[in-house]
């Protein structure tokens, strides 16, 4: 398994905020480990859809379903782990 680097997670922290239009935030603001939905960043599910979209557009990585979604979106780090999970598969 890929080890997840902090340029992949600058890269995702940067999406995040072009995306969901957070231009109040920078990357420095975003806590690697910290959820993203509920107590974290507090991202709800229109989010989830834009940063599926994000994700298929900029890396090419597809998150089929809800249920991956969730696993996914924990936090920055958990998609980073699937950005590098499937550029191994593909």
């Amino acid at each position: 398994m890929a080890e997840v680097n902090s340029e992949l997670i600058e890269k995702l922290k940067q999406l995040i905020i072009t995306r969901l239009k957070l231009a109040d935030m920078t990357p420095e603001m975003i806590e690697t480990d910290a959820p993203l939905f509920g107590e974290g960043l507090g991202l709800d599910s229109i989010d989830a859809l834009e940063l599926v979209l994000g994700l298929e557009k900029e890396f090419g990585v597809v998150i089929p379903d809800a249920e991956v979604g969730k696993k996914v979106f924990q936090s920055v780090r958990t998609m980073a782990q699937h950005v590098l999970d499937q550029k191994e598969i593909a």
